[in-house]
């Protein structure tokens, strides 16, 4: 069976295209479509919406009835049938990942995973982050995360590149290094 990401894409990216051409907030669309992608996650619902018993119809009135934050006329509205209608319902959260992916890849953005030995204040994420965004020409959204395992310093992750300042990794360089 295919990976659900390769399943994905090609809704993702139809949906993008089509809320791009019709001028929607795609920033708001991200949003709504984060929320549907939660709802469908949950174990219940999955289960609820996997049932061969349930028709289409009810499918889509149950997921309209539930979600009432969520505006589903015109595009989200029709695209939320076309996933019932093709059984894709479940694939919601990697839509939306790939979704928010493309979206981040419009707007020039790129998500930075920052991972620290040590907690880093706001005031630090915001300086590496504006040392490394002319290295990459894009706007970075820093995910902080702390592994003491490091030691020191912070290994940066944007997209496939990959900056690793940890003492960890200048301990395993040398270890390399004096194995060769």
């Amino acid at each position: 069976m295919a990976e659900h990401s390769t399943v994905a894409r090609p809704y993702a990216e139809a949906l993008f295209a089509s809320a791009q051409s019709g001028a929607l907030d795609l920033s708001a669309l991200a949003s709504q479509l984060q929320q549907l992608a939660q709802f469908v996650a949950m174990p219940q619902v999955g289960q609820v919406l996997s049932d061969p018993r349930v028709s289409d119809d009810d499918r889509v009135a149950l997921v309209k009835d539930l979600l009432k934050d969520i505006s589903f006329s015109g595009v989200l509205g029709n695209f939320l049938e076309l996933l019932i209608a093709n059984d894709r319902l479940l694939l919601m959260p990697e839509i939306a990942h790939q979704f928010d992916a493309l979206k981040d890849q419009a707007e020039g953005v790129a998500q930075a995973n920052i991972t620290s030995a040590f907690p880093l204040s706001q005031e630090q994420v915001n300086e590496l982050v504006q040392l490394l965004e002319p290295k990459f020409g894009l706007k970075l959204k820093p995910h902080v995360t702390v592994d003491e395992a490091l030691i020191g310093g912070v290994r940066v992750v944007v997209g496939d590149s990959v900056y690793d300042t940890s003492v960890l990794a200048q301990l395993s360089r040398m270890r390399d290094a004096l194995m060769a």
